[in-house]
């Protein structure tokens, strides 16, 4: 029943995205069915073939192996800080518990160092051309669209440098596209850090999560094409484009800048989550404030916290992604708190969630992972708007013009994501047939 309604719940998304769409007349049904196939297919394969679910435990395995070889150069810089939870080191000195800014974020500089000596090697263009491949000849959109949409699967908003000489000429429905597909999906390098936090009460997140951003690129280009459908020609409709980027002299040079691109990345989620919580405790206190007295006077028990009133926006589509019922008032709280606080606060919440008890169902765990896989939240589309029109100038007003849409197509596509994965869920695929 509970993968039924899962079903039903991609059926919902769609229809809202419908609702609001800016013209109903022009929807592309050939790009809305192979972007749903696309995506049921990939799911199907992950989730019911032994030989999907065998390959991605591998990919968790070498995620994990990964991740332990970028915590090596942290020990040695922070020595105990860098330790994670139950840890011990070669002097027999244990862990001083989970501190993200130590054990966390020098995963990001790794991972970005990695993923430039991947673009040195000529390996990392190789894959996205790839996928971007898949995604013009089944889905018929431009060339730029599915490059930006394929980059995003393993970048973050350097993902439109790929197609930077395309910019200048891309249409409203293209540029509402690239910030959809931008924010639907994670950067590698972050979800290393999202690896790290869970993988002690998750031991397979990093597979789901290489899934999970797999299963949203094609649901962000369907549900973007539904709410600001194409109305002129783009002008690499259908075309295969090479991406565009700038190859470091040496391999040491490429190791250099990917670390540097890495510290000012922690730099940025640093700033933006003292800012952030801090301006949402701010707000919380004058909630609070208010809500005490209508709660005294009209007699409510209304959680009047901006963690609390997101969690009751986002109830409705909690109970649409097939979760069990008595869990869902925790993970609509979670969910709704990505839109805010983003997602590293809401994965660090999940984490205390399962550790605690109030989130204990496998399935419950594996659905709110793949909702929660996107950099869909306020802050990232001022990021998005604000790094994509730095390379495209004169496209700044149509970009902040169709952000707004964009960020709810982009909540919607992770939901959607979601949804499939629910649809899809066995007791099995809590390990991924491990």
């Amino acid at each position: 029943m509970d993968n039924l309604i899962s079903l039903f719940g991609i059926i919902v998304l769609l229809g809202v995205a419908f609702v609001l769409s800016e013209d109903k007349k022009r929807m592309n049904a050939r790009l809305i069915l192979c972007g749903l196939g696309l995506q049921s297919l990939t799911a199907f394969f992950i989730f019911r073939v032994p030989a999907g679910a065998k390959l991605f435990l591998v990919l968790n395995d070498l995620v994990v192996k990964v991740l332990d070889s970028a915590t090596v150069g942290a020990r040695f810089v922070f020595g105990r800080l860098a330790l994670p939870p139950e840890a011990v080191n070669e002097a027999g000195e244990g862990s001083l518990g989970f501190i993200l800014a130590f054990q966390g974020f020098p995963t990001i500089i790794f991972f970005s160092s990695l993923v430039s000596v991947l673009y040195f090697c000529n390996i990392m263009p190789r894959v996205i051309r790839a996928f971007a491949y898949v995604f013009t000849k089944l889905m018929r959109v431009s060339g730029a669209e599915s490059m930006v949409a394929a980059g995003n699967i393993f970048l973050g908003i350097e993902s439109a440098l790929t197609v930077k000489p395309h910019l200048k000429d891309m249409t409203r429905s293209e540029a509402c596209a690239i910030l959809t597909v931008g924010m639907a999906t994670v950067a590698s390098n972050v979800m290393a850090l999202y690896v790290f936090s869970l993988r002690d009460v998750f031991p397979t997140i990093a597979a789901h999560l290489i899934s999970a951003s797999l299963l949203s690129a094609p649901a962000a280009l369907v549900i973007s094409k539904i709410m600001v459908p194409e109305a002129g020609q783009p002008a690499t409709l259908g075309e295969h484009i090479q991406p565009f980027y700038e190859r470091e002299k040496t391999l040491f040079e490429a190791v250099i800048n990917g670390a540097n691109a890495g510290v000012q990345m922690i730099v940025g989620i640093v700033a933006l989550l003292i800012a952030v919580m801090g301006l949402t405790a701010l707000a919380d206190l004058f909630l609070g404030l208010a809500g005490s007295k209508l709660n005294a006077l009209f007699g409510l028990g209304i959680d009047w916290s901006l963690k609390g009133l997101l969690g009751y926006l986002f109830y409705p589509f909690t109970l649409i992604l097939g979760v069990p019922l008595e869990e869902a008032g925790a993970i609509s709280r979670i969910i709704g708190e990505r839109a805010i606080l983003t997602e590293v606060v809401a994965y660090q919440d999940l984490h205390a969630a399962i550790a605690s008890g109030a989130i204990t169902h496998p399935r419950s765990i594996v659905v709110t992972a793949y909702a929660l896989c996107g950099f869909a939240h306020v802050a990232s589309m001022a990021i998005f708007v604000g790094g994509t029109s730095a390379l495209a100038e004169e496209k700044r007003g149509v970009l902040a013009a169709v952000a707004p849409r964009a960020l709810v197509a982009a909540t919607l596509a992770c939901l959607m994501t979601a949804c499939v994965a629910g649809a899809l869920f066995t007791d099995q695929a809590f390990l991924l047939g491990g």
